[in-house]
This record gives structure tokens, sequence and C-alpha cells, in this order.
């Protein structure tokens, strides 16, 4: 029995190593261009380490298993095992120091993060509709999906006022590069604070443009927005020449 649980406990050690190896070096996400994505990244790639072990755990001692305690068949059932409940007791304690463990970091303390302190350096509305988004910029002025794009000033912790037509449906303001989002809810605001971290025009990057990520229904597919990030100077430039085209 116990060489039983030294080689289950070996394979289950070197799947693992395999395991971390195969999520550490293997990279799924889209380009982070916001400190916000960085802090999601971060914690989902902690989550992925932390399940690793508890994965091959559970399949180290299906495969051992599998091979060590075949039967020839033929054979009738031997007798029922009594455990002690040592095991038990300690798969619940891990299990809870996991637990417990994830519920502070990246629980608590990725939310803090991402919530960050202190007031937004810009404002900016959106509304969503069927089937198109409203951006309202600072200066007053509104630009549509159908006929402009969503300029962002780079290294500024921009506000979203996200909301949806009353009466329409639910909708999700979402863009991938900066993993966050926030539903677009009819008669009700949800905020959502972003930080740009590169500059750049983002047309043909499908990560980085403003997409719905609620299935709303007939026109889903065409709620998008190219996104373009500047500098702070180019983003006041900007504001200044939509406001004397009237928006």
């Amino acid at each position: 029995m116990k060489k039983d649980i030294v080689n289950a406990t070996l394979l289950w050690i070197v799947l693992s190593i395999l395991g971390w190896i195969l999520v550490l070096n293997w990279n799924i996400f889209p380009p982070a261009l916001a400190r916000e994505a960085r802090i999601v990244d971060d914690a989902f790639n902690l989550l992925t380490v932390l399940a690793v072990p508890v994965f091959t755990f559970v399949v180290a001692i299906l495969i051992y298993a599998a091979f060590r305690f075949r039967s020839p068949g033929g054979l009738e059932d031997g007798p029922p095992i009594q455990d002690t409940g040592r095991i038990l007791t300690a798969w619940l304690v891990v299990t809870i120091a996991l637990a417990g463990g994830i519920l502070i970091n990246p629980g608590f303390v990725g939310m803090s993060e991402v919530r960050g302190e202190g007031g937004a350096d810009v404002v900016i509305g959106v509304t969503g509709q069927r089937w198109s988004w409203t951006i309202s910029y600072p200066n007053g002025v509104d630009v549509t999906s159908y006929t402009g794009e969503l300029v962002l000033p780079v290294d500024q912790r921009i506000q979203f006022d996200i909301t949806s037509l009353d009466p329409d449906v639910i909708h999700s303001f979402w863009i991938p590069a900066f993993r966050i989002k926030k539903d677009a809810v009819p008669g009700r605001i949800t905020q959502m604070f972003i930080t740009p971290t590169e500059t750049g025009t983002f047309a043909e990057d499908p990560n980085v443009r403003v997409q719905c990520a609620e299935l709303c229904g007939q026109g889903h597919a065409q709620m998008s927005m190219k996104v373009r990030v500047v500098e702070q100077a180019e983003f006041d430039a900007y504001l200044d020449e939509i406001l004397a085209e009237g928006g």
C-alpha cells in the first residue's frame, strides 16, 4: 500500500511539473493594453497555477488505479474499504485553505487593484442601443459607432458611465484588450475604470475594438466600434475638432 502511495505521488508530481511548464509558457491572452488588463491576466495565471496540482492529482489517481489495479476479469468484488476519514479531512482542509487564499488574493486584493483609488482623469458616457453605441465625450459631443470611433488618452484613468436606452435590452460594453466588461442596463448606470497604456490606431485588430458581449438580438454582431489611443494633447485636439464639427 505504501509503495502504491509513493508511486501515485511521484506520478502526481511529474504531471504537476509538466502542467506548470505548459501553463507558464503558453500565453493564451490577446495583448494587454491597459493597467487593469495586466491585473486580470495575473489573477487568471495565478488561479491556473493553483488549479494544475488539483487537476493532476485527480488524473494521477485515475491513471495509476487504471493500470495498477486493473482486474483480469472474472473476479468478484472485494470487501468494502473502511476509511478512517483522515484522507477526507486532509482534502477538506487543503480545499478550505486554497479557497480562503484565493478569496483574499486575487479576490479582494485584485478587485481593489482594479478599482483603484481616487477619481478619474476623464469621464466618458457610453449608451448602448439596438444596434449601436453612442459615446458622450466630456465636451458634450456625442459620437455613434456608425460614423465615429472611440478615442482615448493614454496613461489616463478613464471612467466609463455605461447605460442602455430605456426601453431597450441589456448590452455589454467590452474591449478585449482591456479585459473588463460591464453590462449596459436600461435605466441604470454602471461604471468601469480603464487606464490605457499604449497608443495606436487599432482599426484592424478585433481585440482592440468596442464589442457587445451580451447576445442582444438580431443586430448584435453590428455593435462594434473602432478604438484609437492617443497622447493627451492629441486627445484634446480631437475634442476641439468634433466640437467644431458639431459632433
